[in-house]
């Protein structure tokens, strides 16, 4: 799944290079980790709380912030659902999503780690938004790990060697092969909240 940053001429701030444009929407993440630290726990997951997250990570530069994606992109050799289907899809993984975190013992760092393993690939998978669906991921992942007593799970750093060769292969594996990879990725990463 790569990461692609919209033309400059479809943001709401005007701004004309892809530089600036990442950078407002690095902004927009760094408020989404912030609102991220000041919410209470346990946490509710729904798909208003994923609407939201998205809408605070990058409102204030597209206005289809938080909301569904009306064409289906070439995300990579990936499709994505057509975008009739995201509400149902939606929907049908904030259930199957509360069900598991119901089930998942916080105590069991494996457990919790196929919790989010689920939902990050999930979210990735049916790609609800016209952009920034990995980075929203990424987000409800760090939401899914506060809410079970972790840190913050840094999936890979774009600086530092494969760490993200090996997410995306995860991530592409996990389309055909189930979750495992993810799954010990994640595993590996998780850490209790100081």
């Amino acid at each position: 799944m790569g990461h692609y940053t919209d033309a400059p001429e479809d943001n709401l701030l005007g701004l004309t290079t892809h530089h600036a444009i990442n950078e407002a929407e690095a902004s927009g993440i760094a408020r989404a980790e912030t609102l991220l630290t000041e919410l209470d726990y346990p946490l509710e997951i729904s798909v208003s709380f994923i609407r939201t997250l998205h809408r605070t990570t990058f409102g204030h530069l597209y206005d289809w912030a938080g909301q569904w994606r009306t064409s289906t992109p070439n995300v990579g050799a990936y499709l994505p659902p057509p975008p009739a289907k995201i509400p149902q899809l939606m929907y049908e993984f904030e259930d199957e999503l509360r069900f598991r975190m119901a089930h998942t013992q916080a105590a069991a760092p494996a457990e919790v780690a196929r919790v989010l393993a689920y939902a990050h690939h999930r979210l990735v998978f049916i790609h609800p938004f016209t952009n920034g669906n990995g980075r929203t991921a990424r987000l409800l992942t760090n939401a899914l790990a506060y809410h079970f007593g972790y840190a913050e799970v840094i999936l890979y750093q774009r600086e530092a060697g494969d760490s993200r060769k090996k997410y995306l292969q995860a991530i592409q594996r996990g389309d055909a092969n189930g979750l495992d990879e993810l799954a010990q990725l994640i595993f590996g990463l998780l850490s209790p909240l100081a």
